[in-house]
């Protein structure tokens, strides 16, 4: 039987992810039955807060077989590579929804599941879980990846997406692993060049704090503009306005620095250039003439 509505709902995983999720369902009015987690502690927490936001508390389960029990449709919240050792530790029933919240995670983790006719599919919010209380508020307007290959299952995760004001979309069956990884260079890999840009700012006497406060606007004001007029007419600096000189001096500055440094910076501007072409930004003749600087290595330093 195909699940048309979510029936009691069900968490396995009291982490930042479960937490928020449950809270943000719980919220929505629809009926968070029971939470489950390893540490009592933790599900006692997590059902805290959702009964200061739910009619009911949830039942509180230490054993996730107690949530499955409870439940119709039952969230797996636990870290990735927990799903599929929860999922085969299980005795499912015929009818229920087995959904897990993984980005990069196929849906045959829950090939267990599905054996005994549950229906698995997969629930992602594009969002960073750090402090749950920011984490909720952020959450409303995010995009969240969902895919089941039940049809009944896969509108009501687009209903609950929509309930829960975020903006639904399908992901294709095999194609987890490459639309999370990529989408860590608009998540975790920008604050790792947040990080390439304050160690810099070091070099010449800045402290982190500093550097952070001073470079945090910046990017605010890049997002506003990719926000307002799109990737290419969007960026800003010296590729996209051709400028090959101060390019040149920008990589005499990191031959200083050190060749991994030089590497990246002269990958990532590779990168910038072929947008800013492709969005007539600069013409072929200035692509060309950055590209040769951008390919010759730097000047050996040896006598």
């Amino acid at each position: 039987m195909s699940p048309a509505t979510l029936g009691r709902i069900g968490f396995i995983g009291a982490g930042r992810l479960g937490q928020t999720l449950a809270v943000a369902v719980a919220q929505s009015g629809a009926p968070v039955a029971a939470v489950g987690s390893r540490s009592a502690a933790s599900a006692q927490s997590l059902a805290h807060r959702v009964s200061q936001v739910a009619a009911m508390a949830p039942v509180v389960c230490t054993r996730a077989q107690a949530v499955v029990d409870e439940c119709d449709t039952v969230f797996i919240t636990v870290n990735d590579d927990q799903i599929v050792a929860v999922a085969q530790g299980l005795a499912w029933r015929a009818g229920q929804a087995v959904v897990h919240c993984s980005g990069a995670t196929e849906l045959g983790a829950l090939m267990h599941a599905q054996a005994a006719c549950a229906h698995p599919g997969g629930f992602h919010p594009l969002h960073t879980f750090g402090d749950v209380d920011t984490a909720l508020a952020g959450l409303p307007g995010c995009a969240v990846a969902v895919e089941a290959a039940d049809e009944g299952l896969r509108d009501t995760l687009m209903n609950l997406a929509r309930r829960l004001h975020l903006q639904p979309f399908e992901l294709p069956p095999g194609s987890r692993a490459l639309y999370h990884a990529s989408a860590h260079y608009a998540g975790s890999l920008v604050v790792t060049l947040m990080d390439e840009a304050v160690r810099h700012w070091g070099r010449f006497g800045v402290a982190p704090e500093q550097a952070l406060a001073a470079l945090l606007p910046l990017l605010r004001s890049t997002v506003r503009a990719m926000e307002s007029r799109g990737l290419g007419p969007g960026m800003a600096g010296v590729v996209a306005r051709g400028d090959r000189g101060i390019l040149a001096r920008h990589l005499q500055a990191f031959d200083a620095v050190g060749a991994p440094e030089r590497q990246l910076y002269a990958d990532l501007s590779l990168r910038s250039m072929r947008l800013a072409l492709d969005s007539g930004r600069i013409n072929e003749e200035q692509a060309r003439m950055m590209q040769a600087l951008l390919l010759n290595p730097p000047p050996s330093t040896l006598a």
